[in-house]
């Protein structure tokens, strides 16, 4: 069985424990390879391209799965911005990831959003209509909590980005490793939308 090399954003100040159980899981069911390491500081004068190369050769390495964690202030970070493009940018080195993401239970998520027919079936068989969405506004409201860049992608007809909730995959770790695998397998037909500039500053 393949396991993937997996790098986890989140805002460490918040959600830290979230990280940790996460870690656990992985521990129990052995299902990736944990690549995560603290980005610590970047200058903050450096241009977009160099803070890219430098998340994206030095502290993502080759790993092939971003995993997002959302909680109330994720969004606002600039440092998870950082690593959210520059898992999607396509270098000569590094090339891009697929990437998931998990809304903590603490914000309450109301909704899922899952791009692959298998993953509708494994995760979320009791769900029979899926609704598709193409409104930026519609998207805001059902996701208050994610990242602009993620909901860019949400719109973008060329990525393919799962969005579960955090019990979802606690309760379903089977599921979870068949969500890796199929994100994993769809990574290199992404073609993410960058054309936001990376944040400078938290909100």
């Amino acid at each position: 069985m393949q396991k993937h090399k997996v790098f986890i954003s989140y805002h460490h100040a918040n959600d830290q424990k979230y990280k940790e159980k996460l870690l656990e899981l992985n521990e129990e069911y052995n299902l990736f390879i944990d690549m995560s390491v603290d980005t610590g500081e970047i200058k903050e004068d450096l241009s977009d391209e160099r803070i890219r190369e430098k998340i994206r050769d030095e502290y993502l390495r080759d790993s092939t799965i971003t995993i997002l964690l959302v909680g109330s202030e994720t969004k606002c970070r600039k440092h998870v911005d950082w690593e959210l493009y520059s898992s999607m940018y396509n270098g000569k080195v590094n090339k891009q990831s697929g990437i998931i993401v998990i809304q903590l239970d603490y914000i309450n998520p109301e909704y899922v959003t899952a791009p692959f027919e298998e993953e509708k079936e494994i995760l979320y068989p009791d769900i029979k209509s899926w609704t598709s969405i193409d409104s930026r506004a519609e998207y805001e409201k059902r996701y208050p909590y994610l990242p602009e860049r993620i909901i860019d992608n949400l719109l973008n007809k060329n990525a393919k980005i799962p969005v579960t909730k955090w019990d979802t995959i606690i309760n379903n770790p089977e599921g979870f490793r068949k969500l890796i695998d199929l994100t994993f397998e769809y990574r290199l037909k992404n073609k993410y939308d960058l054309s936001r500039p990376m944040r400078r500053k938290n909100c």
